[in-house]
């Protein structure tokens, strides 16, 4: 079996405040500017191996804009939080997440959605943007991670109120690990054993 082919097809399926004028002073206040905005830039080439990534439980994380250690300490918390702009969150390599500026889809707590084609040598972008984009089985993934709890800002793991997946923590592990723009692995039995499993679920039914 290729492992290439297999993470090709199978997949689960991933504002500034103006400062306050100094205490005593009796001259009126300037009005500060507003710092901008950061814009997140997405291209394909913002893509690459998956686990490239910082792993984060059964999940991988990084940011656009260079705040990793600001992605790193929501993804880490025990009660949540708010994604910084530019957090990229990915279960699988053909689904990504990244957060946008404030204001960009108030529907998606301003998350971009991502699908993506992954080969040995490149990163496609097939669709993006917010409820057009679904998953491997034809969900659409802002229907899959709104029901997630306020706290955790539309990430879905196993105890965030998420629409469940047909993809077991095992089976995710085996496609990240078979992700083609990755140094090969091999991988222990059980992995194999859910590839198996996914291919068997993913397979066309003969007509009766």
């Amino acid at each position: 079996m290729k492992r290439a082919l297999i993470a090709l097809g199978l997949l689960a399926l991933a504002a500034g405040c103006a400062q306050a004028p100094q205490s005593g002073s009796t001259a009126a206040s300037t009005p500060t500017a507003a710092p901008a905005v950061k814009t997140v830039t997405i291209t394909e080439a913002s893509f690459s191996c998956i686990r490239k990534l910082e792993p984060v439980r059964g999940f991988y994380v990084g940011n656009l804009v260079g705040n990793l250690n600001g992605t790193l300490k929501v993804a880490r918390s025990e009660t949540g939080g708010v994604y910084p702009v530019g957090s990229v969150v990915q279960l699988v390599p053909t689904e990504a997440m990244v957060k946008r500026e404030a204001g960009f889809n108030a529907a998606t707590n301003d998350w971009e959605f991502f699908e993506l084609a992954v080969s040995p040598t490149a990163t496609r972008i097939n669709v993006r943007g917010a409820a057009e984009v679904k998953n491997r089985f034809g969900g659409n993934c802002l229907s899959c991670h709104a029901p997630a709890s306020a706290k955790w800002d539309m990430i879905c793991e196993q105890s965030h109120g998420c629409l469940p997946i047909p993809v077991t923590p095992t089976m995710a592990k085996a496609i990240q690990n078979t992700d083609p723009r990755c140094e090969k692995v091999d991988l222990p039995p059980d992995q194999v054993e859910a590839l198996r499993q996914l291919a068997a679920a993913l397979a066309p039914r003969p007509a009766n």
